[in-house]
């Protein structure tokens, strides 16, 4: 049973954020730190992906829909990665940093004290790009946990960059947002788990953390991604009006 767990999902390579998220006293304190998906594809992979690996066994993972796409297009099973800064972030992992990604599981369940069985995902526990959101509809989430055991009293996703907490179909919903790439406002959103959820906020020295990034990434567009990114230009609204005519059932 892991008493105190800090969830930090969607880094995207932001060397900064994860930095500053790692230095809170209650992610230092925490007995695991569960990583859920999409922590390579960005600016600063490789340096992000070392960080991380050095925290060891402290640190369990989940791989996300962009850490495959990573992957595919280092091994020539795509020509093409949906976020323009893909390529650019594949190509700067060192192959054994590819090996790891490629390795990863899509899920992982725990015990937590005070929430009993948790399962950790990237999206949704059967697919690493399903969208669901706060908002979406009771039957839904049912749907989408038809194939989740009952033992599994909490479902902790990330993949839409908005944190969120709430209870459907008999389970408590964990979202702990992202830490490189929020969507609402800027900071660096994470979950803190066991006797009870928190949603924390980081905030984030964004001027200076855009700075690090310019200078260290070999992404052209370094400059304007950081602007975008790290001060959360996308909104709610636009992150709503993108999401939902993907929250819907996949095609049978």
């Amino acid at each position: 049973m892991v008493k105190r767990v800090a969830v930090l999902s969607d880094i995207h390579g932001v060397l900064p954020a994860v930095e500053a998220v790692l230095a809170e006293p209650d992610v230092a304190a925490a007995d695991l730190i569960v990583l859920t998906g999409d922590i390579a594809c960005g600016p600063q992979p490789a340096a992000v992906l070392d960080l991380l690996t050095g925290l060891g066994d402290r640190a369990a993972w989940v791989r996300g829909n962009a850490d495959r796409e990573l992957v595919e297009y280092r091994r020539g099973l795509r020509t093409s990665i949906p976020d323009p800064i893909g390529p650019s972030a594949a190509r700067g992992l060192r192959e054994d940093q590819v090996g790891f990604l490629e390795g990863l599981p899509i899920s992982l369940t725990l015990p937590v004290e005070g929430l009993g069985t948790v399962l950790f995902c990237h999206a949704t526990p059967r697919d690493d790009e399903e969208v669901v959101l706060v908002d979406s509809p009771l039957q839904r989430w049912a749907d989408v946990f038809a194939d989740v055991g009952p033992e599994v009293t909490t479902v902790v996703c990330g993949h839409t960059h908005m944190p969120f907490t709430r209870l459907a179909a008999g389970r408590l919903v964990v979202n702990p947002g992202s830490v490189g790439m929020p969507y609402g406002r800027p900071g660096a959103h994470w979950a803190l788990l066991g006797q009870g959820v928190h949603l924390r906020h980081t905030l984030l020295d964004v001027p200076s953390a855009s700075a690090r990034i310019i200078a260290d990434s070999s992404f052209e567009q370094a400059a304007e991604w950081a602007d975008h990114c790290l001060n959360a230009r996308c909104t709610e609204e636009e992150a709503f009006a993108i999401f939902g005519p993907k929250n819907r059932p996949p095609s049978p």
